[in-house]
């Protein structure tokens, strides 16, 4: 199993989190920069983004259907909490930043921000922060509910709530984006950062070809 990643990918940053977490030995290979758009990647990734992961059975694209793959692959530890509901939760606030929050402030956003309309650095930071703002302000009153008292989103064990959170709180560093006031968020973070399959994953411990 090769995960195809770039080490700044929040995307591939999940991914690299839920392989630790799962226990699972797979090589990770970071590409140079550009190779996404190359026509060697686009013939294992139609869509031109990272990551990718290969397997025996043919390569697997998009973070999300990655992390379901590897969790029912090897379903303990599961990424998700006990119980239907509990689960549920926990997916609505991975969802909210999967798919509402990062696709707003990813690279392609910027790129076609600044190319097509003309906005500036400063401009396409403002945009990143309000919506990395607004989301990260949703998933903080989610997380509010949860009465577990475990030092993770949805318990005593990290899972895919937090395997989102944690890269997302890297943007919003990146960003600038204001966390002050995200009390249950910050301590999550906190925990996870200190736990060795984020430490492992972390984009640092993987450096890009290119620098």
């Amino acid at each position: 199993m090769k995960l195809l990643a770039r080490s700044g990918s929040s995307a591939a940053y999940r991914c690299r989190i839920a392989l630790n977490l799962k226990g699972i030995a797979a090589e990770i290979e970071n590409l140079p920069a550009g190779a996404h758009r190359d026509a060697a990647y686009l013939s294992v990734n139609p869509q031109g983004r990272i990551p990718a992961l290969l397997t025996d059975e043919g390569a697997l694209v998009q973070s999300m259907a990655i992390l379901d793959y590897l969790d029912e692959l090897v379903p303990d530890p599961s990424l998700l909490p006990e119980g239907l509901h509990a689960r549920a939760r926990a997916r609505g606030v991975a969802q909210i930043i999967v798919a509402d929050v990062h696709p707003l402030q990813n690279v392609g956003a910027m790129e076609v921000m600044g190319g097509m309309f003309g906005v500036d650095a400063e401009g396409q930071r403002a945009w990143a922060r309000h919506w990395i703002e607004r989301g990260l302000a949703a998933c903080e009153a989610l997380l509010a509910r949860e009465t577990h008292g475990g030092a993770y989103a949805f318990g005593d064990r990290p899972g895919l709530a937090d395997l989102c959170l944690v890269p997302q709180m890297r943007n919003a560093a990146r960003f600038g984006a204001d966390v002050s006031g995200l009390i249950r968020i910050n301590a999550v973070t906190e925990a996870c950062l200190v736990h060795p399959a984020f430490v492992a994953a972390h984009p640092d411990r993987h450096p890009d070809p290119d620098g």
